[in-house]
């Protein structure tokens, strides 16, 4: 069996923002020569997430409407955890959006259902940060 991993680093202009790392992430398949095996994709911060779905920008502002209705961002005070940091509410949108992916690797493809992407989630943006990509098979 065979293994690669790789990073890839972000620095998001906005606070909270979606990024679709689809094509980032089969390039590295397509250069780590896997035909057949899996993919874990995974963010390596606590205020950020990794997940699949629809690339429609209406769905994005409905998931950040949402996610702020959830996990409002103020008043900051609300949150026991913002002593030195204002980023309680980051910590919370990310376990609600999850931490990683694994996709199927098939034919050396990801083995997607229709319209699945895969998604940068960022919540305490405007920093530099990773998400590790991890292939394994054959």
């Amino acid at each position: 069996m065979k293994s690669i991993r790789e990073e890839l680093w972000f620095d998001t202009r906005n606070r909270v923002e979606f990024v679709n790392i689809t094509g980032d992430v089969q390039r590295i398949i397509d250069e780590s020569g896997i035909r057949e095996g899996l993919c874990l994709v995974n963010a390596m911060h606590i205020t950020a997430s990794v997940f699949i779905n629809d690339d429609e920008g209406g769905l994005h502002r409905d998931f950040k409407k949402w996610l702020e209705k959830l996990a409002p961002h103020e008043p900051v005070s609300q949150y026991a955890h913002n002593g030195f940091e204002d980023n309680a509410d980051a910590h919370l949108k990310r376990q609600i959006m999850g931490r990683e992916v694994v996709v199927a690797v098939t034919g050396g493809k990801l083995d997607f259902g229709p319209w699945e992407q895969i998604f940068y989630g960022e919540f305490d943006g405007r920093r530099r940060k990773r998400v590790l990509v991890k292939v394994i098979g054959e």
